[in-house]
């Protein structure tokens, strides 16, 4: 329909996409706008080849079609976000299941360890590979939040205690004709959040004015960054984390990747972004502590001034 809201989408694979470059600089702009206007983005990163995307996509199908006893061996006690999530009434279509520290070869092989007793040489390689792949992309998109906000000189500190859960998703195909809800609307508790997936549309972010969105991943090369609520709130409000769901239709399951940037430390409001136009909404926070608060609870009760 002529005039429905569409993501912005970033195009990160120019040559010289570099720290002081032109194209850096307005990219930085690009960003900050995009996270300001929508708290998202469609972004275009070719750095997958076709391999890679398809042993990942591989790997995702050969572990969700491990028995659910073997998946439920995945236990973290009190994190949801961590643990296997499936054969829930309220979503019978999804199934997830988080590595922790999982742009690590360490994360990602304990995992592996797990499901498959014996090792899975071949999920590990790839799961791993396409990890660090979104890790630097990841990276990237939080030195430009940095320097977007005239703050580089905190980026450092910053990425020196981020560590990363890597979520792995299936939502299956809705066996009715109406689309069917994969998964309930809500926030991500992260500070940034980078999702691929394969063919499958069916993620949808609403924006400012309640209107919701459906997120196209036409491309191979397609991205979605997320802010989460640790990124509102460090910012101070300036960045809104989106609601967003999943709601399937169709007749294929759709395999997702979530990366989740966590901090290790204490995330407060830079100084320089409280004025008079953007008094402090927030108190310093645990951001780990988040991940043990009520889930589906707000920032504000969590940390608000």
């Amino acid at each position: 329909m002529e005039g429905e809201p569409r993501l912005p989408v970033l195009d990160f694979t120019m040559e010289d996409l570099n720290p002081g470059t032109n194209s850096w600089l307005s990219t930085c702009r690009s960003v900050r706008q995009a996270f300001e206007e929508y708290g998202c983005f469609v972004v275009m990163y070719d750095k997958a080849s076709n391999e890679l995307r398809n042993g990942v996509f591989g790997s995702l199908k050969e572990l969700f079609n491990l028995p659910t006893e073997t998946k439920l061996r995945n236990v973290y006690e009190g994190m949801p976000l961590k643990s296997y999530v499936g054969q829930h009434p309220k979503i019978p279509l999804h199934e997830s299941i988080g590595i922790d520290e999982g742009t690590t070869l360490e994360g990602i092989q304990s995992f592996a360890q797990k499901m498959w007793p014996n090792g899975n040489h071949q999920f590990c390689k790839y799961l791993f590979e396409y990890a660090k792949l979104a890790e630097e992309l990841d990276r990237m998109v939080a030195r430009m939040i940095f320097e977007s906000y005239g703050l580089l000189e905190y980026y450092d500190s910053y990425i020196e205690s981020t560590s990363y859960l890597l979520r792995l998703l299936a939502h299956k195909a809705p066996k009715q004709v109406e689309p069917q809800l994969g998964f309930l609307a809500h926030t991500d508790k992260s500070f940034t959040t980078i999702l691929h997936q394969n063919h499958v549309n069916a993620l949808m972010v609403e924006t400012k004015d309640g209107y919701w969105i459906d997120v196209d991943f036409s491309s191979p090369n397609s991205y979605v960054v997320l802010a989460g609520d640790a990124l509102m709130a460090w910012s101070n409000d300036r960045i809104n984390s989106p609601n967003h769901k999943v709601l399937m239709s169709g007749n294929e399951t759709r395999y997702s990747l979530g990366v989740f940037a966590f901090n290790r430390g204490i995330l407060k409001v830079p100084e320089e972004l409280i004025d008079e136009e953007h008094p402090l909404q927030y108190k310093p926070f645990d951001h780990l502590g988040l991940l043990n608060f009520t889930y589906g609870a707000s920032m504000k009760s969590y940390c608000g001034v």
